[in-house]
């Protein structure tokens, strides 16, 4: 299984939902950055479940524990392995699960690949696997900060279904982003929006939506050429996170109702620096940052874990109907916004290292 993810800052995220514990190994993380618990919890506190009244009810605290790579404050340059213990576990509510397959989640495909899966939870293919992620990336920022200061990742729930938010991702801040507990950058929004995910769990259904990015005071030059393009990492980093179903840097596919006349972005003098006076690109042209503002999108589909009951086939084949139980998520996308933040710092702080290996000897 797949579970690394970076070349030079690499990640290595282990565990299952009803596990012991999830978590995750970093290697290639530089020494002497500053790194406590603290800062690894902020993160973890605002991807944990049970924080709110539209988030699933499971009681997690998510505590992080340093276990290596760490001394006195200061990474040692060698591999960092951070453990957060699963505390409030309840397979027994899975015990159905475990012969019938949930409609558009994993089970089945898990089975069909490796002929035995975690029932309990979903196993790896459940959100809580993005613990490691968020966590690594707590560190991966701290990194960023240094090579490049100033640079800032803002991500905020742009739509739940139908229901649009109003947001410029020059302005937004995290502020307004945290100001609400559906962390759209529109607070004028947030109670409708709050509203309906509560409807729609009260129904036993779920939706989804869309979470908007913005990478800000970006230095050109960052990603590779060919196949390993910037958007092109971005995209393989958000699509790799669970429930997701789309992604579009840019103009996206409005795009493709533009001319060429009318799409691209001319270039500029502004204050001794080369600019765009638009940025239908988002930020990347050729697969390389050009100094503007990334920006991106990331469809999130309904959770596939309902309460209302659906017509499945069981491990044996068998047709029947499935009423899913457990503490899940109506809407994943609240809890997703982290994570996003998380994914698009794992891949600027391995293509920053990539760019800083790279630079020419003077």
């Amino acid at each position: 299984m797949s579970s690394t993810f970076g070349k030079l800052f690499r990640i290595h995220t282990y565990g299952e939902s009803h596990g012991g514990a999830v978590g995750v190994v970093i290697d290639g993380c530089p020494a002497r950055i500053p790194i406590t618990t603290e800062i690894i919890q902020k993160e973890l506190d605002r991807r944990r479940p049970g924080q709110s009244e539209i988030v699933t009810p499971r009681k997690e605290p998510d505590t992080a524990e340093i276990l290596s790579g760490v001394q006195d404050g200061l990474t040692l340059g060698t591999p960092i392995s951070i453990m957060v213990r699963n505390t409030d576990q309840r397979p027994s509510a899975y015990d159905e699960m475990a012969e019938k397959y949930r409609p558009s989640h994993a089970d089945y495909t898990y089975d069909a690949k490796y002929g035995i899966r975690a029932a309990s939870g979903g196993g790896r293919a459940s959100a809580r696997e993005t613990i490691g992620r968020v966590a690594a990336a707590a560190i991966a920022k701290q990194v960023l900060d240094q090579l490049y200061p100033g640079i800032e990742i803002l991500a905020w729930v742009k739509s739940i279904q139908h229901i649009q938010a109003n947001v410029d991702p020059n302005t937004v801040t995290s502020e307004m982003i945290e100001s609400n507990i559906v962390r759209t950058g529109d607070p004028s929004i947030a109670e409708e929006m709050i509203s309906h995910i509560k409807a729609i769990r009260s129904d036993g259904n779920s939706v989804g939506g869309v979470i908007e990015c913005v990478i800000r005071n970006c230095p050109p030059g960052l990603g590779e050429p060919i196949f390993d393009k910037l958007e092109a990492e971005l995209a393989k980093a958000m699509l790799s996170i669970p429930a997701t179903k789309g992604f579009e840097i840019g103009s996206g596919f409005s795009g493709t109702l533009l001319t060429g006349k009318e799409h691209n972005d001319s270039f500029e003098m502004r204050d001794g620096k080369i600019r765009t006076t638009t940025n239908r690109s988002g930020g990347v042209q050729g697969g390389i940052s050009n100094g503007e503002n990334i920006f991106f999108r990331v469809a999130f589909k309904p959770t596939a874990t309902i309460i209302s009951t659906q017509e499945t086939v069981t491990s044996k084949g068998e047709n029947t109907t499935l009423q899913g139980k457990g503490r899940h998520d109506a809407c994943v996308l609240p809890r997703a916004v982290p994570i996003v933040e998380a994914m698009a710092t794992l891949v600027l702080i391995d293509h920053a290292l990539l760019q800083r290996a790279s630079s020419p000897i003077c």
